[in-house]
C-alpha cells in the first residue's frame, strides 16, 4: 500500500496532495512548492523546490537561509526568497512565541526562555529591551538597535523614550553574541554603566542586562559586581 500511496500522490499537484491528505502527509518539496506558488519561465515550481532541498543537508537548515543566499539558488528571485523566509519565520513564531504581555520576568533564566527564539539563526547582534511595569510583568519587548557580527551601537535616549511612551518603570537590556562567546565586551560594560546611572537619574530603573548566544546566557545582575 505505501508504494501504492506515493504513486498516487505523484500524479496530483501539490495543493491537491495537501487537501487530499493532509498537511502533514504531503513531502518537504510539496510544502516549498506551495510556498513559491509558479516556478519561472524555464523551471517549475517543483524545480525550485528541488534545487533548494539540494542547497542543504537537512530541512532544519533552513532556518539559517538568508535572503541573500536564497537568490543565489537557481531560478530564486527576490520576491521568491522573501516568501520562503517570511514562511519560515512565521512558522517559528508560532511555535517559540508565547503571549508576554502578563508575563512576569522573576530572573535572567526567565528572560533567556522568552528571548532565545529570536537570536536563532542571527549573524548580526540584535538588541532588545524588555519594558515593565512596577510588578515585573511585560509591557512591551522592542527591537531597538542592529549591529555587526561582534558589535551594536545603541542610543541610549532612544531606550529611555521608549520607556516614558510606554509607561515603564523598570527595562531590561537583551542582545545576543552571534559568535557564542557570552563573556561581555568593553562596549557592553560601558553600555551597562551608563544605563544604570542614567535609569536611577530618570527614576526608570536597568532591571539586567542579559546576554544571550549558543545556548548560554550572561545576566550582569547575576555575575557583575555593578550596583543596580
Amino acid at each position: 500500500m505505501g508504494s501504492d500511496f506515493k504513486n498516487i500522490m505523484q500524479d496530483e499537484k501539490p495543493r491537491e496532495r495537501l487537501l487530499k491528505y493532509g498537511v502533514e502527509n504531503i513531502s518537504n518539496e510539496d510544502l516549498i512548492s506551495i510556498i513559491l506558488k509558479t516556478g519561472t519561465k524555464n523551471l517549475t515550481v517543483k524545480d525550485l523546490a528541488l534545487n533548494i532541498i539540494s542547497e542543504i543537508k537537512d530541512i532544519s537548515e533552513l532556518k539559517n537561509m538568508t535572503v541573500n543566499k536564497l537568490m543565489k539558488i537557481r531560478g530564486i528571485g527576490l520576491v521568491k526568497s522573501l516568501e520562503l523566509i517570511s514562511s519560515i519565520e512565521l512558522g517559528r513564531r508560532v511555535y517559540h512565541e508565547k503571549k508576554t504581555n502578563t508575563k512576569k520576568i522573576r530572573d535572567a533564566n526567565d528572560v533567556y526562555k522568552i528571548m532565545k527564539s529570536k537570536f536563532l539563526g542571527k549573524n548580526k547582534e540584535y538588541f532588545y529591551v524588555i519594558y515593565l511595569d512596577t510588578k515585573l510583568k511585560i509591557i512591551e519587548i522592542k527591537l531597538l538597535f542592529v549591529g555587526t557580527i561582534n558589535s551594536c551601537i545603541i542610543d541610549i535616549s532612544e531606550i529611555f523614550k521608549y520607556a516614558y511612551l510606554l509607561g515603564a518603570s523598570q527595562f531590561i537590556c537583551v542582545h545576543n553574541h552571534p559568535t557564542g562567546d557570552i563573556s561581555p565586551s568593553k562596549n557592553d560594560n560601558i553600555n551597562t554603566v551608563r544605563l544604570i546611572k542614567v535609569g536611577k537619574l530618570q527614576n526608570i530603573l536597568l532591571k539586567d542586562h542579559v546576554i544571550i548566544g549558543n545556548g548560554k546566557y550572561y545576566s550582569y545582575h547575576e555575575n557583575s559586581d555593578f550596583v543596580f
